[in-house]
């Protein structure tokens, strides 16, 4: 659980990354802290980059899923063998192995 100073910081930052403003290197290092261990965070935090990239005014379906969080839909950023389902979700979060 967050602190309403921890959560009032937390915010300001990714208001800042949303809009494209300057953001620390220590900054982001604090917010990425949070983000790994907290998925409200980790969702906060991808929300402020669609905005920033300008992808917030997509269709209903686009929002749809941009809203889920389910990742990137890009076969790229997963790994190429699916025989073993380990290695698989390698190129998932860092929160979905805890799970």
């Amino acid at each position: 659980m967050l602190s309403a100073e921890t959560r009032q910081k937390i915010q300001e930052i990714l208001e800042r990354i949303s809009n494209s403003k300057e953001v620390s290197l220590q900054e982001r290092k604090y917010l990425q802290k949070f983000a790994d261990t907290d998925q409200t965070v980790s969702n906060w935090l991808h929300q402020a980059r669609l905005k920033q990239q300008g992808n917030e005014n997509c269709d209903s379906i686009q929002h749809l899923l941009e809203g889920l969080t389910l990742g990137s839909p890009d076969p790229k950023d997963f790994h190429k063998k699916e025989d073993d389902l380990g290695e698989f979700f390698l190129g998932a979060p860092s929160w979905l192995g805890r799970s």
